[in-house]
Order: C-alpha cells, then sequence, then structure tokens
C-alpha cells in the first residue's frame, strides 16, 4: 500500500464514524462531475472541518472566494444561524450554475447569494456592508496575497481567515520554482507572518486529496 492509498484509507475510516454526507452534499459532489468540473473541491473532512470552524467562530456572515460547484458553500452555510449570511464569489458562470443549483437543492437559496465575475471586481461592491466573521479563499491562487488584504477591509478584529492549498506540492519553500499560484501562495504566507494586523499559523494535511494544507489567520484589532 502506498502512502496516499493509506491516507485514503485513513480519511474513508474516519468519515465513516465522523462525517455523515446527506443527499444534498452527495448530489453537489455529483452534479458537479456531471457538470465536468475541475475536482479540486474541498474533500468531506475538509468541508466538515470549516464547518466546525465556521460554528466555533459564532459567524453570522461568511464571505467565500472560490464557489466551484458549491460543496464547500453548503458546508459554510450550514455552519451559520438563524439569520446568517453567506455570499460566495465566483468567477465562472457555469460553476456559478452548478452551486447555485445545489445550493437550492440543500434549501438554502435564501441563505446563500453567489456573485458572478472576478473576485477583485466584486470585493469592492461589499464595501459598506456588515463585516464577515468567517472568510474562505479558495480560488486562483495568484491572487492570494490581494483576497488577503480585501478581509482587512471587510472583516473585523476577530474575523477568521482560512487559506486552502497553501503547500503548492511543497514549492512554496522552493526559490527557484516561480509559477503564479507558488508565488501568489508564498506571497500570502509573509504577508500573514508580516502584517500588524494578521497573526496565523499554516497546517500541512495528508488525506484523500493528498498533501496539502490549510492557513488560518485571525484579524488583529
Amino acid at each position: 500500500m502506498t502512502a496516499e492509498e493509506l491516507w485514503t484509507k485513513l480519511d474513508d475510516y474516519y468519515d465513516s464514524h465522523l462525517v455523515a454526507e446527506d443527499e444534498a452534499l452527495i448530489e453537489a459532489r455529483r452534479a458537479r462531475e456531471v457538470a465536468g468540473l475541475p475536482d479540486i473541491a474541498v474533500a468531506t473532512n475538509q468541508g466538515k472541518f470549516i464547518h466546525m470552524l465556521a460554528q466555533l467562530m459564532g459567524a453570522r456572515r461568511i464571505l467565500e472566494i472560490g464557489t466551484l460547484g458549491g460543496y464547500s458553500t453548503i458546508w459554510l452555510a450550514r455552519a451559520l444561524p438563524e439569520g446568517g449570511r453567506l455570499v460566495t464569489l465566483e468567477y465562472e458562470p457555469e460553476h456559478a450554475r452548478v452551486a447555485e443549483a445545489s445550493v437550492a437543492r440543500a434549501g438554502l437559496a435564501d441563505v446563500v447569494e453567489v456573485r458572478v465575475g472576478a473576485a477583485l471586481e466584486s470585493l469592492p461592491g461589499l464595501v459598506g456592508e456588515e463585516p464577515f466573521d468567517f472568510f474562505f479563499i479558495d480560488a486562483d491562487k495568484v491572487n492570494n496575497p490581494y483576497y488577503l488584504e480585501w478581509t482587512l477591509e471587510l472583516g473585523r478584529p476577530g474575523s477568521l481567515v482560512v487559506l486552502d492549498n497553501v503547500v503548492r506540492g511543497g514549492q512554496v519553500v522552493d526559490p527557484d520554482v516561480h509559477a503564479p499560484d507558488v508565488t501568489g501562495t508564498r506571497a500570502a504566507i509573509e504577508l500573514i507572518g508580516s502584517h500588524p494586523r494578521l497573526d496565523g499559523v499554516a497546517l500541512q494535511t495528508v488525506g484523500a486529496k493528498g498533501w496539502d494544507g490549510f492557513a488560518l489567520a485571525r484579524i488583529l484589532a
């Protein structure tokens, strides 16, 4: 058994005891596959992980950057209390269409708003609204540092930011790698570490999604 096969087997074991996917989540995954969307959504246990983080935060307003097919959106929206709201930004219209249908099947259409277009063009339209308590960034990695900067504009002291896919196959520590996804991720990590209004940590993960990781940042006063 390879290391990756063992990681996946362990994820399956943990999920069988700790994470229950209902029909809406299963259908969201199936709809993504049928529509031919990239297989880059969070794993089942990762979905529950961000769900629990949002619950622990007591988040009433969540901003997701990068919707894909809406799988993570459903997990996050289900963490909201009554009266809560989730806004999710998606560049690709077809991805947004699939996500909206999956969100509706989950009974969350009144809780979730999908905004279509480049996130850096959509974000200014959120200025002046009530601050967000929780951010999940899982979009084009080259723009990660800019998305982080926007969380400071749109969040509040105590808001939590979760940045996905920060390992990039270990390339973030290779000075000879200058691919946009790597440089964007590297810049985001360095911004978290240097910005006076951010405090954070990064964790490597292994599992069904392979070798990856999250960075978490808390907005300070």
